[in-house]
């Protein structure tokens, strides 16, 4: 599990079982806590048959989800065959399974034989796919989840602009219940980035580009790697890029593995300037070394990452130029 608390799931939509549990074994590699089980995309679908393989073969914990067209799955039929194959899933000890709130009263009151014999966890959501609501009618949103008696609450809504995701953070912030609230589109990115930071249950991140579940979701890789929200919390100090458009660039990339870099390396340059008896000026300006010479039995330091970044910026500048001039001859 992250140290954070938040967990990564990575959804699964292969087409067959035997996909499936390949794909949840290479979630496991690439980082995740847990995996979705999207079985709505499996086609031909055989609950009695295929949940035992998918529960019982899991290498990770596993959420059932089995969404139907009117909440945004692929699952076209009997509800009570749906519902039927959700209490299969309990009944076979699925760590959670996924419910929409439209029919979770009715289910929680049917599943109780099999809730009552198992660990599952009911995971009651609602995703609204035209806008994102008022941050009073999010926590009244939140507040009814609850009072059916959801053991997590989950709320999807849809991006209009970046600053509906605020509403959202905050509605989960103040949530008294393990809540998931994410917000879809390329304008809600940073509700899936930074759910760690305000106390998300769980954020999603695909195996791969094109195996997404809902708009806007980044890749699992992306998530461990570029953004290391494994690794982030509370404190973790969020830094953005602004433009119009912005999703091309590469700030991210750079910036994050800059302070990747800087957050490893930075105390123990520090450290070594203290243990200089002479420090050239610019490291001491900058306030730490990188490189320590022995001269006349002293120890003298310097920092050479000025000069050279310095360097790769006029290096950059000067091949632009001629790149120029080539251009206009």
């Amino acid at each position: 599990m992250s140290r954070n608390g938040c967990l990564l799931c990575a959804p699964l939509v292969a087409e067959s079982v035997d996909e499936m549990l390949s794909q949840m074994r290479v979630a496991k590699k690439n980082g995740a806590d847990v995996v979705e089980l999207r079985v709505d995309y499996i086609q031909g679908f055989a609950p009695e048959m295929d949940l035992p393989r998918l529960i019982r073969g899991r290498v990770l914990p596993v959420i059932v989800t089995y969404r139907p067209k009117w909440e945004g799955g692929n699952f076209e039929g009997d509800e009570v065959f749906r519902v039927k194959a959700l209490r299969k899933a309990i009944s076979l000890g699925a760590d959670f399974v996924d419910v929409e709130l439209q029919v979770a009263a009715e289910f929680l009151e049917c599943s109780t034989p099999e809730r009552k014999d198992s660990s599952s966890r009911v995971v009651v959501s609602n995703h609204n796919y035209k806008m994102t609501p008022s941050l009073g009618e999010i926590g009244s949103l939140i507040a009814r989840i609850q009072s059916i008696g959801a053991d997590v609450v989950k709320i999807v809504t849809t991006a209009e602009k970046v600053t509906d995701v605020a509403r959202v953070f905050h509605a989960v912030v103040h949530s008294q219940v393990p809540t998931i609230a994410l917000v879809m589109g390329p304008k809600g990115l940073i509700s899936r980035l930074l759910a760690p930071k305000f106390g998300g249950f769980l954020t999603f991140g695909a195996l791969g580009v094109g195996q997404e579940s809902a708009p806007g979701q980044p890749t699992l890789l992306q998530l461990t790697q570029m953004y290391r929200v494994d690794r982030m919390d509370r404190d973790t100090k969020v830094f953005g890029i602004v433009g119009n458009p912005v999703g091309h660039s590469k700030g991210p990339i750079i910036h994050n593995a800059a302070f990747q870099e800087i957050g490893v390396t930075i105390p123990f340059k520090e450290d070594a300037l203290r243990c200089c008896d002479e420090v050239d000026p610019i490291a001491q300006a900058i306030g730490a070394v990188n490189t320590i010479i022995r001269r006349d039995g002293k120890l003298i330091g310097y920092n050479t990452d000025c000069e050279a970044a310095i360097s790769a910026i006029e290096d950059a500048l000067r091949g632009k130029k001629v790149d120029t001039r080539l251009k206009n001859r």
